[in-house]
């Protein structure tokens, strides 16, 4: 086995253990955007990470939809609350994602800022 295969073997075992860690301390911090606000630059990688869990393209644990696709997002932010879920403190139990911990604000923001910009998709 040539030292790139070992090399990629564990980190894409690492990247898919770390899509289920809930620890706060260790939730990623998105940094600030710049420019306009898109989904595939900005939000998708957001709801992939810490949504799809629950929101697939079957969804599992009570989720009442599914957020796979832009249009399943821009329908949740624009008519069931995403925002709102996300927004809430820990502790309260409609917090997104379930069960908590928050997402970290500038995370958030992330989100807020591609409603502001008009939701676009590129």
């Amino acid at each position: 086995m040539n030292l790139k295969t070992r090399l990629l073997i564990p980190s894409f075992a690492l990247l898919l253990v770390s899509c289920t860690d809930d620890n706060p301390s260790t939730l990623i911090d998105t940094p600030p955007i710049t420019g306009v606000a898109t989904y595939n630059q900005n939000v998708k990688s957001i709801i992939d990470n810490n949504c799809v869990v629950c929101h697939a393209a079957v969804p599992k644990n009570g989720a009442p939809m599914s957020l796979v696709t832009y249009d399943q997002v821009k329908n949740a932010v624009l008519n069931r609350g995403l925002l709102n879920r996300i927004s809430l403190e820990n502790g309260n139990s409609s917090l997104m994602p379930q069960g908590g911990p928050r997402l970290p604000q500038t995370t958030i923001d992330v989100i807020k800022k591609w409603e502001q910009d008009g939701l676009l998709e590129q």
